[in-house]
């Protein structure tokens, strides 16, 4: 009797949860029931999509069916205390349920096909969809099939994503759903197996198939807010993109002399060639075109660490993409570089929007080092890649103050010949827990040591600005749109 009570209920805790199907446990339900497992063969993907032949199915009990049959144990005894010849009709509830449990599995639905469709790119932070339609064939179909995809953990922190196949109309057998993923690394995410499983038409048993599929997704940088309705008005209407005005009024580079008009700058006023045309001209200047632009990340281990939910190198990646756009749309060369403990990526100077989608490739390829970055040996080679004058943008974090001061020695070195703007992204994480009430001692200690180091970071920032280096501080979500301003005011300014 005891040790029927241990079967039943270690039947009920597998069955309790939303998948038995799991990884872990389905080995487990083919040992306890024996069934009939056939290798799962998959056909050849052809494009975008994935279909899947038939497989044998693997039956284990509901939760109600575990319910059902645990009730046959105390009816068992109370009855054996009662009348004793009777205690029989407990354990024939038991088997009675267990036969209805294999006919209810044996009935189910069938599965014909299986059709899973993922688009062969996405970007990180924003949803993948990746649609699921399933056929099936029998008497009786279910009303709703759960469905589970194991994935890679760039596209789910768990590796798995769970969700529903509804049917697409009342009597037909097809059903179609949509997995979602929320990419939170950049790379190549594997789509791995996809189970389903359906109840029978008693409610006593699952039905589960199990299907292994061989795509893949990459997982490229987030450029989204390249797309947006803002920037591309801001392109539209910007001083200097405007083709009309043939790029002129702003910059340091003489274009031409044009007749004075009320509103303009006096100081323009080209009193010389006014007294050669007895009337009053100015001169028009035209903004520079062809600057090195080069774009510096850092992917060593600060840059790694997340903020709100994604790490900070994709953060900068996106902010340097979204600049690069309108480097490029403004006639400017631009560069990608990364470094970590070495320097790892650096491209060639690329001129035209028709190469952004090659820096995003580019871009997708820096990889996640939790290395100490080496400011030093970065640096110096990039300035000796250099031949002319740049503006070069850092993006990185500081924490150690050393390494802070080692990038510092380095910076000093490259403000002699190039303009350096370094890119910040503030600390979220910790600007919340100073500002949040303290409860206990350790959280004195925290909102202490959050203080200690975000004034260690703003020393650092402050250093940087005495030496005549611009640094940009914002939150992920506007630090873009504050580097395309900063990047404004050197064109206008004609600092390049």
């Amino acid at each position: 009797m005891q040790s029927s009570k241990v079967w039943l209920s270690e039947r009920k805790r597998r069955a309790d949860g939303l998948f038995c199907f799991s990884p872990r446990s389905r080995c487990a339900c083919r040992s306890i029931w024996q069934c009939i497992i056939g290798p799962s063969t998959s056909s050849g993907r052809t494009g975008e999509q994935s279909r899947y032949q038939r497989d044998r199915p693997v039956i284990y009990p509901t939760g109600r069916a575990v319910v059902l049959i645990a009730l046959g144990a105390p009816i068992a005894a109370l009855l054996a205390a009662i009348i004793p010849a009777l205690w029989a009709i407990g354990a024939a509830w038991a088997a009675m349920l267990i036969l209805l449990l294999v006919l209810d599995g044996l009935i189910a639905a069938k599965l014909d096909e299986v059709q899973l469709i993922a688009p062969k790119m996405a970007e990180i932070g924003a949803p993948l969809n990746m649609q699921v339609s399933a056929s099936f064939s029998g008497v009786m179909n279910p009303r709703t099939v759960d469905a589970q995809l194991g994935v890679d953990g760039r596209l789910a922190e768990d590796g798995r994503i769970e969700f529903a196949l509804n049917r697409a109309a009342k009597a037909s057998g097809d059903f179609s759903g949509l997995a979602v993923a929320n990419p939170i690394r950049r790379g190549t995410g594997e789509l791995d197996r996809l189970w389903l499983r359906w109840r029978g038409p008693l409610g006593l048993a699952w039905r589960q198939s199990t299907k292994q599929s061989e795509q893949s997704v990459a997982i490229v940088p987030n450029i989204s807010a390249v797309r947006s309705p803002t920037v591309q008005m801001f392109l539209r209407d910007s001083i200097f993109g405007l083709l009309a005005r043939k790029f002129r009024g702003e910059g340091s580079e003489f274009e031409a002399l044009a007749e004075y008009q009320p509103g303009m700058d006096r100081r323009s006023i080209d009193w010389k060639g006014s007294a050669r045309h007895s009337k009053l001209l100015a001169k028009e200047y035209d903004t520079e075109r062809n600057n090195q632009i080069v774009f510096a990340l850092d992917s060593g281990s600060a840059m790694c660490e997340p903020i709100d939910g994604l790490p900070r190198i994709d953060r900068a990646v996106s902010a340097a993409l979204l600049t690069a756009y309108i480097t490029l749309k403004s006639g400017d060369k631009t560069s990608l570089f990364s470094f970590a403990a070495k320097p790892e990526l650096s491209t060639p100077f690329l001129a035209g929007s028709r190469n952004f989608h090659r820096l995003q490739s580019e871009a997708a390829t820096i990889d996640y080092r939790h290395q100490e970055s080496n400011y030093t040996l970065a640096l110096s080679t990039l300035a000796s890649r250099l031949k002319r004058r740049s503006l070069i943008i850092i993006f990185t974090d500081f924490t150690d103050p050393t390494a802070a001061d080692l990038m510092l020695e380095a910076a000093a070195r490259l403000i002699d010949k190039h303009l350096v703007l370094f890119v910040v992204l503030e600390d979220m994480e910790l600007a919340g827990i100073i500002n949040s009430v303290p409860e206990t001692a350790r959280d004195v200690s925290r909102s202490v040591t959050a203080q200690s180091l975000l004034d260690q970071k703003k020393m650092v920032v402050t250093r940087l600005q005495h030496m005549g280096i611009d640094v940009i501080e914002g939150a992920h979500d506007v630090i873009g749109t504050r580097l395309i301003n900063s990047y404004l005011k050197i064109k206008r300014r004609g600092a390049l």
